[in-house]
């Protein structure tokens, strides 16, 4: 019997995502039993983006109970958030905050990433105003090209920090482009290593390692580890490049369910939804679920996926609308009210978020971000 919790808005459909925090919890044990020397490490969980799509404020409380040590986000508000749910490990903002919430970053003891003069003055000034110190983290870039001071002058950079009264420094990292590719993740590792060996690291928080990082680098100076995706069960790896390591065996925590809210059949040559691009080649019997694009289900895999119900696949047919899409029930024994799985688990059939993924030549974690948008979340064990 499952325990449920439902999300607490657009209760009234009957369309949901499932999250199974069962599987959370199982995803986080076969990835501290694969990672070396993980008793000596801190390990962050990334969280932003309202947890890939998944519920940050549900599935925190889980995550800290595995042994996870501290959360990133992507921005202020997705840390005050997390604060007013109770959420009171240590929380990263990995991206750029602007310097005019620096002080609501204090306000709710929320770390920043800074890297630039202007994130050092307006520290100094909020110091000046307030006596207090906002926690920040040095962001180095080494690659990337996006954020960050550039790894050449990080170590003066770093060691301004740590002299400075105003500021509280808790750790120094950079992000990898691309872990995949040997070449470009040895570019990055010297570089990084470069600012290591140039300040002191005693008691900062060093990282560098993500999903894949976790189990491909052991160096004893990177005393923490951001798990993204791979916590929420999907793979790190890109699908057609030989892997660079193993990943542990992990279960995608999402699934997407709908009820049918209409069965009725069409004869030889009918069409189905907008423009006709689905011609039925003999008499067929066609399920509604309410379902569609504005739900984050993406209008260009109209008639490339399935769905599942009572553990047999279904093929979608026409165009995904934006609030519904049809299967071919033909085959099949179903009433109104039942059960379709486009998502996840049904009895024996699995439906990847990555197969949608590969059809839309994107990645998972675009997908499920998506689908939060007017899909209300149920939890399950």
């Amino acid at each position: 019997m499952k325990n449920i919790r439902t999300s607490i808005t657009n209760k009234h459909r009957d369309s949901w995502v499932e999250i199974n925090l069962e599987y959370l919890e199982e995803n986080i044990s076969k990835i501290k039993e694969q990672i070396k020397d993980v008793k000596n490490k801190n390990l962050l969980a990334v969280i932003k983006a309202d947890g890939y799509g998944h519920g940050s404020v549900m599935i925190a409380p889980i995550l800290l109970a595995c042994g996870i040590k501290a959360f990133g986000v992507a921005s202020i508000d997705e840390g005050i958030d997390l604060r007013e749910n109770k959420i009171n490990c240590p929380i990263l903002v990995l991206g750029a905050v602007p310097v005019w919430a620096f002080e609501a970053a204090l306000n709710y003891d929320i770390e920043v990433s800074v890297f630039n003069d202007e994130h050092l003055e307006t520290l100094k000034m909020l110091y000046e105003r307030t006596g207090k110190k906002l926690k920040v983290q040095v962001k180095v870039d080494t690659g990337m090209n996006r954020i960050g001071i550039n790894y050449k002058d990080a170590p003066n950079f770093i060691e301004k920090l740590r002299n400075a009264e105003y500021a509280e420094l808790k750790g120094v990292f950079t992000h990898f482009a691309d872990a995949e590719n040997p070449e470009i993740l040895k570019m990055q590792l010297e570089r990084f290593n470069y600012v290591l060996d140039n300040i002191d690291t005693n008691n900062l928080m060093i990282h560098c390692q993500n999903s894949i990082g976790a189990f491909l680098l052991d160096d004893k100076r990177y005393n923490a580890i951001r798990l993204g995706i791979i916590i929420y069960g999907m793979t790190p790896l890109t699908e057609g490049i030989e892997p660079v390591c193993k990943i542990p065996d992990i279960k995608q925590l999402m699934s997407v369910k709908g009820r049918i809210t209409n069965i009725h059949t069409i004869k030889k040559g009918e069409g189905v939804s907008y423009g006709y691009k689905f011609i039925a080649d003999k008499d067929i019997k066609v399920a509604t679920i309410p379902i569609g694009y504005a739900d984050g289900v993406s209008r260009n895999l109209s008639g490339k996926i399935q769905g599942s119900i009572n553990g047999k696949l279904i093929k979608q047919i026409g165009r995904i609308t934006m609030d519904q899409m049809m299967f071919d029930i033909t085959d099949i024994n179903a009433e109104i009210g039942d059960i379709i799985t486009i998502l996840g688990y049904d009895d024996n059939n699995f439906i990847s978020v990555d197969s949608w993924a590969k059809i839309l030549g994107t990645i998972n974690y675009e997908l499920t971000c998506r689908l939060k948008v007017r899909l209300p979340r149920v939890y399950v064990r």
